[in-house]
């Protein structure tokens, strides 16, 4: 086990190293828009896990996705020399659906918002079932007793 603070910061690193990598030095045209969103790695360095996001369709998605796996042994050994670590991460990458989450969060908001709304409206002018007065009064006493 590792310093939770050195795993942290080698994360940023390969983080920072993997997207310059991707906007400098690799030259593959299925690569996309991509933007490298975060970075995590195991507790023993052995293992790391990029996420990453691409503006486009599905298509340029699975293009990139071809595109990074081809180029991993290129940006590992970079992440390796840049590191300075006894043994380079193996690299993972992972896209990042938090965009489209997001975007799907958004939606559902929007939707209450407007049932809240509709709500809001029924009830400015829907009248009590039963008696305005649900609350027994109490009996007044009759002129005949």
């Amino acid at each position: 086990m590792v310093d939770a603070a050195r795993a942290r910061k080698l994360a940023e690193t390969i983080q920072k190293v993997v997207a310059e990598m991707l906007e400098r030095r690799i030259k593959d045209p299925r690569l996309g828009f991509v933007t490298v969103t975060d970075a995590r790695i195991t507790n023993d360095l052995r293992d790391a896990t990029v996420y990453y996001t691409v503006f486009g369709s599905e298509e340029d998605r699975a293009a990139t996705a071809a595109a990074l796996d081809s180029a991993r042994g290129v940006i590992r050994t970079e992440v390796g020399r840049q590191t300075g670590v006894r043994h380079t991460p193996s690299l993972t990458f992972v896209l990042d659906e938090v965009q489209d989450n997001a975007q799907h969060i958004e939606e559902l908001l929007a939707k209450a918002r407007e049932s809240d709304a509709e709500v809001a409206r029924n009830a400015a002018t829907a009248a009590p079932a039963g008696e305005a007065d649900p609350y027994r009064q109490p009996r007044e006493p009759d002129d005949e007793e």
